[in-house]
């Protein structure tokens, strides 16, 4: 069986194809795996308006290529999944409209898929990871999750913005470039830091908030600026650089998310840890839950950018799951929401 999926959720347009043995034994073989980014100038993020324009003009490109890539014709295409959320509205729409105009066109059921249990369900068949206990890190999502009785149970979440949105806008601060990504650029800058700057650790039971950590290295970032790219740390004496704020910032809120992982470890008695989302590819990220996990013996499941980063793939995947479980959406009720919690979707697909 083989499923198209569509993702753009924010500003990657992601079209996947991927096919699954008709058996359910065996693994999944992905068939292409094509993503177009729209890039919004340093300094700035990308306005909902402008990243769905970009999803439209891209968007039947990235189909034909797609299906040229796998070698496959549309009568091969057993179902269409697209993202239903969450995510950014505008984009959303426009990639639903895709996905609804195909559906028509091609005479193909639809899935809607949650954003956050794609990228679960592909990190699993990519890494073969068994029963973890998931960090989903992305711009738009901090989350740890465990599964229980076919639901991706939330243990803990950020509060207010999401750690991937607290790196891109400290980015934006520092008006680090937005290509190929601000949190891959404020991770090389950070590979040069030296000096830990002491920033606000805000971890509530097993919740995290990063507004106010935002707030305090945004105030040290206008310090550089009045002094012409450095200042002295009154409590050390160091020369603090642009590279030592990347490195505490990262640090920091890094360390937070390695602590209520491990929280969420012990108490559901699990030994793995699967990292997924964008902010999943940071090395350093890996590096510390790795550390964590080691003297716990334990071990960590991530995957490369193909996958961490938004992509089609991951939405075909998990919608391929759901449709051969009898699961799809009725065209009048292929909608999107911005608000789809990861709790809500019937995982009837495990057991």
């Amino acid at each position: 069986m083989i499923a198209l999926g569509l993702e753009g959720s924010a500003n990657k347009l992601g079209v996947g194809l991927i096919l699954h043995p008709k058996s359910g034994a065996g693994p999944a073989q992905i068939l292409s795996n094509i993503r177009h980014t729209f890039v919004s100038p340093p300094g700035e993020g990308f306005l909902p308006k402008d990243t769905a324009k970009h999803h439209r003009s891209w968007v039947v490109r990235l189909v034909q290529q797609a299906l040229k890539e796998a070698g496959v014709g549309v009568q091969d295409v057993d179902c269409i999944c697209y993202t239903k959320g969450p995510g950014m509205g505008a984009p959303l729409q426009s990639v639903t409209l895709a996905a609804r105009m195909l559906a028509q066109l091609w005479g193909k059921k639809l899935v809607g898929v949650n954003h956050c249990v794609g990228h679960i369900e592909m990190g699993r068949d990519i890494t073969g990871a068994e029963n973890p206990v998931v960090l989903y890190v992305s711009g738009g999502n901090t989350q740890v999750i465990a599964y229980a009785s076919q639901r991706y149970r939330i243990f803990g979440e950020a509060l207010d913005i999401a750690v991937g949105n607290c790196l891109d806008r400290f980015a934006r601060t520092l008006r680090i470039s937005n290509d190929p990504a601000p949190g891959y650029n404020i991770e090389q800058m950070a590979k040069k830091g030296r000096h830990l700057v002491d920033l606000p650790y805000t971890v509530k039971g097993m919740d995290c908030s990063f507004s106010g950590i935002l707030a305090s290295i945004d105030i040290l970032a206008d310090k550089l600026e009045q002094g012409a790219g450095t200042w002295m740390d009154g409590a050390t004496g160091e020369v603090i650089t642009k590279e030592d704020l990347c490195f505490s910032l990262q640090e920091t809120v890094f360390a937070m998310l390695v602590e209520i992982t491990e929280r969420a470890m012990a108490h559901v008695g699990s030994s793995q840890v699967l990292i997924v989302g964008g902010v999943g590819c940071n090395e350093r990220l890996q590096e510390m839950m790795g550390i964590m996990a080691g003297d716990r013996g334990g071990s960590v499941y991530a995957t490369d950018e193909r996958f961490c980063i938004d992509n089609g793939i991951m939405i075909a995947h998990a919608g391929l799951l759901a449709y051969r479980m009898g699961q799809h959406t009725n065209f009048s009720e292929s909608t999107c929401t911005q608000r789809y919690r990861t709790d809500e979707v019937f995982v009837n697909w495990r057991d």
